[in-house]
């Protein structure tokens, strides 16, 4: 199948000969209003298109506007985003900005009506009666209408239910409007003379339902059948056409699978009519529009396809290039032009089961669909041109003068917030490569505006290309993309494997390569289903401790001595193995920690990366440095190994940490004592394998799991252990730390201890944050894999003046996350990690009732009570103060204190009157909070308009302060230091009255 169409110099010619006279009918018509000669329109257009600096501050003052409650709060965001620019939004501001001090409404009047007007050029209206005075334009124009309701996604059942109202009342109004205007207008006509449904109605389903899950399609498809079908049984009513919008590319195989589904139910087999959008910009578009057009003869089901290029290609990119992902559209802006082109000519081809709708505001793709219809002598009725309301009117004029239908994409809704559309809107007129700028602007000739988009390709760029990367370089491992069917189904048959062959299994203490299997073996549970038992780890003793001890000090000159470039290879086999071996291992980590499908995966990858990053740095390190470049002395510095030391890791996070714990200090060249988690010693076992087999020697590793009350204790304890690498409770760490302080007779070194323990994260909401993007990162910070991260969000702060709106959208949000059994992939909330644990958290809520206000707390259902697992209801509390216990203590389960403050002070010092200081996040969309709070916010790792956890390794080192550590950062440059000892060698090079050539160092 070849890539793209070749070009055929009789189609060119034909191609070139139609746009010529689109151009000149064009031509003909009043220039576009966004790109007039003069005009704030214009004036705008004119400087984002010249500064792109100003472009990005202008968006994101749109973007922030309509949560601007006063003129006061207008003022202030227009000065921290524009500064003095701002007067190119009106140049009659320049005198009021410089007493807005004293007037503000001065200001903020004019800004907001400018803001308000400029939406207007893209919005056909706020109300079903502006809609309808459009729809009346169009009628008298020949044109038919397709209407799109403003509405992003939703985060609760209550907003789903208004929007789907929405839909519904815009089905009746409209529907009974056309009932009193029968005659249809030019482009509602079929080549026959029959009317096609003149009602279109686009949805997204992202906007009907808050339970879309794309890695769980089976139940986000229930969810969303359970709101279309009132839908869709409304247009059947009134004879309408319902058109599925496309959005971003996650949500593209959940689309595809939902409108085949519904659409094989008997009750809309036949009727109503529908359609659905399909992106030439996606690599995969051809093969998803081949697919489509098979299941419309295989149902007999004609279909409207809108093809479009696509709205979301910067996001898109940027996304998967930060997952290492593939990226899933078209990288030259030619290549979604020519694969346009090639989808059109097989919409064409499929003219008899398939309505092509050709929306692009591209001449030249216009011009290429008709001549190409012309070809395969398909009616020029039969097919249709779409354009958005406020976008390219001379050429919808031109397409009806020529005999073409035309239907105009109208946006109805609020205007302020209609924010996001607008800025896709003003995105587009603005982009560098958009066709109506260049047309417009005049940046390049008619004949270029009519070119074949092959010809283009070798030339174009890529704007957004990765990066190169120095050969060597350390590269994050890719988390499995589960909106994949391929994927999910690749994890399920994992799972059930595990399950059937892995279960049960004995797996003994091993010290020095020797598996010491005379040990009590006890049962490692499923927090889920108790009474299932993943395996069996051996109890280790004090002898076993001793005796790796002793093991470990004797290997310990020979692994020192070992190359660094050997071990960091040791390392890398490692990470290769648990790539090969990744679904397996996240069975493991769903059966035995009870971790959600993503999250096994995302530990899984830390795990890798660990690996790969420390090998990379190790090598780094290795080679030295000089410190000071001296005549006659030759001064550098090296570093050397400690000794020997213990891992002593968590249960939550059961093999990335430990893979950390252990082998940073492996691969610079010390032996490690693996200790895991009693809860999780499988994983611990599965992490011994694996090194074993990359290569790691006997002497230089050891796995013994065991009781921290004895033979813990007594590693922690022993002179001959120079180090500890702990991660865990308050508690414990405290108790290493007071321990490892103590001198023993015989011990060598002070003893180093890399102390990771909890937090109680505090999460800022400020007044003019982005509540439709806060929810859900606080949502999943605060409840994910049940709370049990030390990164966890627990503390809540909502600044006053939001504080009403936040917190009735987020409660109303709360029931939407999925609590149940980690095996399903759906699963967010899955139960906490055993019966201690649940009770610990369960005395926490009892405590909430009676200082707070319980303001929600989650109904499990019958099915998860009767599992026996150790699920505890996700809660939020309200009217929490500082001194109250849910705010002060780590409670380590899903539950979160909500409190109000009356201003960024106040919120500032609440969220640092804590004994951790582990991570924090803070959503604002003013450039001076967000400036203040990289200042005043005082944690370890601090994140900005995104959720507070999920660290990535060398992306975002990790670790924190006060109770919550010692300042270490786990998966950064600087962590392989605290298992090393830093020595300076100097050299007098000075020999005989010469100095040898200086060498490049």
């Amino acid at each position: 199948m070849a890539q793209f169409l070749t070009p055929d110099p009789k189609i060119e010619s034909a191609v070139r000969a139609k746009g010529e006279q689109l151009f000149a009918l064009m031509d003909q018509q009043p220039p576009p209003a966004l790109f007039s000669k003069k005009g704030a329109y214009a004036r705008l257009m004119d400087w984002s298109m010249k500064d792109p600096a100003f472009k990005t501050q202008l968006f994101r003052f749109v973007d922030v506007l309509p949560s601007l409650n006063s003129s006061g709060e207008i003022v202030r965001h227009l000065q921290e985003y524009l500064g003095d620019k701002a007067v190119e939004l009106n140049p009659a501001l320049k005198a009021g900005l410089a007493a807005s001090s004293f007037a503000p409404a001065l200001v903020a009047g004019p800004v907001k009506a400018q803001i308000v007007d400029m939406a207007g050029q893209f919005v056909a209206g706020e109300t079903g009666e502006d809609l309808l005075k459009q729809i009346k334009k169009n009628i008298k124009l020949g044109i038919a209408t397709t209407i799109d309701l403003l509405g992003e996604a939703v985060v609760s059942e209550e907003e789903a239910d208004v929007f789907l109202k929405r839909n519904l009342e815009i089905l009746d109004s409209v529907s009974k409007f056309y009932a009193k205007e029968p005659e249809p207008c030019f482009s509602d006509l079929g080549p026959d003379g029959k009317a096609f449904p003149r009602l279109n109605l686009s949805v997204k389903i992202s906007a009907l339902t808050p339970d879309v899950h794309p890695a769980d399609p089976e139940n986000s498809i229930k969810a969303l059948k359970h709101r279309l079908r009132p839908i869709l049984r409304r247009a059947i009513e009134v004879g309408a056409l319902i058109n599925f919008d496309m959005e971003s590319y996650k949500l593209k195989d959940l689309t595809l699978a939902l409108f085949k589904s519904i659409f094989e139910e008997p009750e809309f087999a036949q009727k109503p009519a529908i359609g659905i959008a399909m992106q030439a910009y996606l690599r995969d578009c051809e093969q998803d529009l081949r697919d489509l057009v098979a299941w419309a003869r295989k149902n007999n089901r004609p279909l409207n396809i809108r093809l479009v290029k696509g709205a979301y290609w910067d996001a898109e990119t940027v996304n998967a290039q930060a997952r290492e992902w593939p990226i899933p559209v078209w990288q030259k802006k030619p290549e979604s032009d020519a694969n346009y082109e090639k989808l059109t000519v097989y919409l064409l081809e499929n003219a008899d089961i398939i309505t092509p709708n050709f929306a692009s505001h591209n001449v030249r793709s216009v011009s290429h669909a008709i001549v190409q219809a012309e070809r395969l002598g398909v009616h020029p009725k039969h097919y249709e041109f779409q354009a958005l309301y406020g976008m390219a009117d001379e050429l919808k004029a031109a397409l009806l003068q020529m005999g073409h239908r035309v239907r105009e994409y109208s946006a109805i809704g609020e205007l302020l917030p209609g924010m996001a559309y607008l800025v896709r809107r003003l995105l587009e007129n603005t982009s560098n490569e958009g066709f109506l700028r260049i047309k417009n602007m005049g940046e390049a000739s008619k004949e270029q505006l009519l070119g074949n988009p092959v010809n283009a390709l070798a030339a174009a760029t890529e704007p957004l290309a990765r990066k190169p990367r120095p050969t060597g370089a350390f590269i994050n491992a890719a988390n499995t993309d589960y909106t994949l069917a391929a994927n999910r189904e690749k994890q399920r048959a994992a799972l059930k494997n595990f399950e059937a062959t892995q279960l049960g299994k004995k797996w003994p203490v091993i010290i020095n390569g020797k598996k010491v299997t005379d040990r009590p073996f006890l049962p490692s549970v499923n927090p889920a289903r108790p009474s299932q038992v993943v395996g069996y780890w051996a109890k280790g003793t004090v002898q076993d401790a001793e005796d790796a001890v002793a093991a470990s000090v004797a290997f310990f000159p020979k692994w020192r001595a070992t190359p660094v470039d050997d071990r960091a290879k040791m390392l890398e086999r490692a990470a290769d193995i648990m790539e090969s071996r990744r679904m397996e291992i996240n069975s493991l980590l769903i059966l035995e920690a009870a971790k959600p499908w993503v999250e096994a995966d995302a530990d899984t990858s830390e795990a890798i990366d660990f690996l790969r990053f420390y090998a990379v740095e190790m090598r780094r390190m290795a080679k030295p440095v000089v410190t000071q470049k001296v005549p006659g002395e030759h001064c550098v510095q090296v570093w050397t190994p400690r000794g020997v030391g213990v891992s002593v890791a968590p249960w939550n996070f059961p093999l990335a940490i430990l893979t950390g714990l252990t082998v940073a200090p492996l691969v610079a060249g010390n032996c490690m004592i693996i200790k895991p988690a009693r809860q999780t010693s499988i994983i611990g076992a599965f992490l011994m394998d694996i090194l074993t087999q990359a290569g790691v020697p006997a002497g230089a590793l050891h796995y013994l799991p065991c009781s921290g009350a004895d033979a813990g204790a007594h590693l922690v304890a022993h002179p001959k252990i120079d180090f500890i690498a702990f991660t865990g409770s308050r508690e414990v760490g405290l108790g290493i730390y007071e321990e490892a302080g103590k001198t023993k007779p015989g011990q060598l070194n002070l003893k180093k201890v890399v102390c990771e323990m909890g937090g109680k994260n505090a999460m800022i909401i400020d007044n003019d944050a982005d509540i439709d993007e806060a929810i859900p990162a606080c949502l999943y910070s605060a409840f994910g894999f049940a709370g049990q991260k030390c990164s966890a969000l627990s503390r809540l702060i909502v600044l006053e003046g939001v504080y009403d709106k936040f917190v009735e959208r987020f409660l109303s949000a709360c029931p939407t996350i999925p609590v149940g059994d980690p095996s399903q992939p759906g699963t967010i909330v899955n139960p906490v990690i055993d019966d201690a644990a649940q009770k610990s958290i369960l005395g926490y809520i009892e405590a909430g009732k009676k200082e707070s206000k319980l303001a929600w707390q989650a109904t499990l259902s019958p099915e998860l009570l009767a599992s026996g697992g150790y699920f505890v209801p996700p809660t939020v509390f309200t009217g929490c103060k500082p001194d109250h216990k849910i705010v002060r203590e780590e409670i380590f389960g899903p539950v979160v204190a909500i409190l109000k403050a009356k201003d960024l002070d106040e919120a500032f010092a609440m969220a640092n009157d804590n004994d951790y200081a582990l991570t924090g996040g803070f959503f604002s969309r003013s450039p001076r909070a967000i400036a203040r709070a990289r200042e005043e916010f005082l944690v370890g790792n601090l994140y900005i308009n995104r959720g507070n956890t999920g660290a990535i390794v060398e992306r975002h080192p990790f670790g924190g302060f006060k109770m919550s550590g010692g300042g270490t950062k786990a998966g950064g440059r600087e962590y392989l230091e605290n298992f090393l000892f830093p020595r300076l060698i100097a050299e007098n090079v000075l020999r005989r009255g010469f100095t040898p050539p200086e060498e490049n160092e």
